[in-house]
């Protein structure tokens, strides 16, 4: 390798190449086509696990609610991912601490909970599997009752504050994440 900056890849090269990874762009308002500014582009930053977890029994997920990204941890510390999120829509729908996953379901069904059918009267009691469905084609429930980490259909929902509570990933995203979680994985939501 040469000691120049020759093969130093672009800023807009790197950017481009973390839209593809991400399926979002990430280009800097300036970059963008004036009007289609997005506002639901996360804050992307490493983390390291010690300062949130005392081990990485059965692996760890941490839900940063703020930068709205989701971080995992490996029990073998040899897999670390990080992954934009949507995040609930207020803080009196937000629960924050630790909990673990309990189950995880692929293709699961929904139904609303009876504070949601109060907030929405018109939303079906039940939706089954399918594209239809709001919690996509992963779910991984948490210990506190309906709250859950699981994909979405709608992907404009990602990097935002959007959900009922739970925390929502694209679904080829929550499909990845779901291979390498195990039940009892330690979640904490700060």
């Amino acid at each position: 390798m040469p000691a120049d900056d020759s093969f130093r890849p672009s800023r807009r090269a790197i950017l481009g190449a973390a839209a593809a990874a991400f399926g979002a762009s990430v280009l800097p308002a300036a970059a963008q086509v004036q009007g289609s500014v997005r506002n639901n582009i996360s804050s992307f930053r490493m983390l390291d696990w010690p300062p949130y977890f005392d081990n990485l029994k059965k692996g760890a997920i941490l839900v940063d609610t703020q930068s709205r990204a989701l971080h995992y941890w490996s029990e073998d510390q040899m897999t670390y991912r990080l992954y934009p999120t949507s995040v609930p829509l207020s803080e009196e729908l937000t629960r924050l601490g630790r909990t673990e996953i309990i189950k995880k379901v692929v293709g699961p069904d929904w139904r609303p909970t009876p504070s949601m059918k109060e907030r929405n009267p018109d939303w079906p009691d039940y939706i089954p599997p399918g594209p239809d469905n709001p919690l996509g084609t992963r779910a991984m429930w948490l210990s506190w009752p309906a709250y859950r980490i699981h994909g979405t259909h709608d992907t404009r929902k990602i990097g935002r504050k959007s959900s009922n509570g739970c925390i929502g990933m694209y679904n080829e995203h929550v499909e990845e994440l779901f291979g390498f979680v195990q039940v009892g994985a330690q979640v904490l939501l700060i």
